[in-house]
């Protein structure tokens, strides 16, 4: 079953027949190669001839082989059309070396609509990046939002079925194929996922060879999730548990976890003194379920999680998220997009003796503030600042 993800696809379509390429990045199985085939559906639809769509999966059987530009070359040399414009559409093109060079070059030559995927980021830096400067669009991909998720399993908004939803979501997260699957198999799909991202995305790629300590400092990551950390932090405390490990290696280790759209990490920003802050930053994984198997499955700290969730979910939306630091006290998350900012903080429930609109307050400035928590309450603001239900938030993407 295809999930329709009409916000991805539409941007898309509004690139269609423009001089940039399009590449979509994104976390292995969290949609890129649906999207791919929804756009060639779409473009079926909309008239353009078969003969004029170029499509490749070079995860596919039969193009596994194809691993150099020459190989690359002689497939275009059989299907590209000097006549008629041509939709290329090329699903985890970073496994050909110098696919760069080629595509530039059909690009060049030929009058062609390109679209590419990867689950790498560094396919948008180096030789693409000097080939292709300013004439390519990044579209980020994540696993299902939770409008998204509900949406895939034909749960109404109204439904009262919707918090149960959330829980779910809570505890699996929203990779498609889990999302779809029946729970007792859950857990084996995410277990794949997951295995298949370190191996393959990050050990593989970055010929690592102690995958105990790639997978401890996973896991460790994966538990303290909204924390600021320091990898020299990081190195003593897997140390402290008999591992030998150097703080320049966690630093290597941590870089290719974000390559891998494995983990995303939120720099500190100083509201005093205007600046990102460089010496620690705080951690997410791309997805619940993915922190559910880096854990084996135990529970964690509630509102760390509902952090992690809401983090994705402004990235999701096209915000720039930062953590916020006013003198001692923190700011959940800073979020930018455009002329907007947003101060958001995150909590399970209100705590009964403080506020958390109490660190909001103290920011000298009138950008909106407001404060997410899983808990529903009689009353919608606390001092002018309002109190929202993540449900509430994550089905409001206005």
């Amino acid at each position: 079953m295809l999930i329709n993800r009409p916000n991805y696809l539409n941007q898309l379509i509004s690139f269609k027949d423009t001089d940039v390429i399009e590449v979509i990045t994104g976390v292995r199985r969290s949609g890129k190669s649906v999207l791919l085939m929804l756009y060639r559906d779409w473009l079926l639809k909309n008239n353009v001839d078969e003969e004029h769509i170029i499509y490749i999966n070079f995860e596919d059987y039969q193009m596994q082989m194809i691993r150099t530009e020459n190989q690359l070359r002689s497939i275009f040399d059989e299907k590209l059309k000097r006549s008629g414009k041509m939709y290329i559409l090329l699903d985890e093109i970073q496994n050909v070396d110098g696919w760069q060079r080629l595509i530039n070059g059909i690009r060049v030559s030929f009058d062609c609509d390109i679209v590419v995927t990867g689950s790498n980021a560094n396919m948008l830096s180096g030789e693409l990046a000097t080939l292709l400067s300013g004439r390519y669009v990044e579209i980020p991909i994540y696993p299902l939002s939770f409008a998204e998720f509900i949406s895939a399993k034909n749960i109404s908004i109204d439904s009262r079925k919707v918090d149960t939803a959330f829980k779910e979501y809570e505890k699996y997260g929203g990779f498609p194929a889990v999302a779809l699957a029946n729970e007792p198999v859950k857990d084996q799909i995410l277990k794949g996922i997951y295995d298949a991202v370190l191996l393959n995305d990050v050990s593989m790629r970055g010929n690592i060879r102690d995958l105990v300590a790639l997978k401890s400092l996973v896991g460790f990551l994966s538990d303290n999730t909204g924390q600021l950390i320091q990898p020299t932090k990081i190195a003593n405390t897997l140390k402290s548990t008999g591992l030998d490990i150097s703080p320049h290696t966690v630093s290597r280790y941590l870089e290719l976890l974000e390559n891998a759209f494995l983990f995303y990490r939120a720099q500190q920003y100083d509201l005093r003194g205007r600046q990102f802050l460089r010496t620690s930053g705080k951690y997410f994984v791309v997805d619940p379920g993915l922190r559910r198997s880096a854990v084996e499955r135990r529970d964690g700290n509630y509102s760390n999680q509902l952090e992690n969730i809401v983090y994705v979910e402004l990235l999701r939306r096209g915000y720039r998220v930062s953590v916020g630091k006013l003198d001692i006290k923190e700011i959940d998350f800073i979020a930018r997009k455009t002329d907007e900012t947003i101060y958001i903080q995150v909590t399970y429930e209100l705590p009964k003796n403080s506020h958390e609109t109490d660190n909001l307050l103290q920011i000298p400035d009138n950008y909106k503030k407001i404060v997410i928590t899983q808990q529903h309450y009689e009353f919608e603001n606390i001092d002018g600042i309002p109190i929202i239900n993540i449900v509430d938030w994550l089905l409001d993407e206005k």
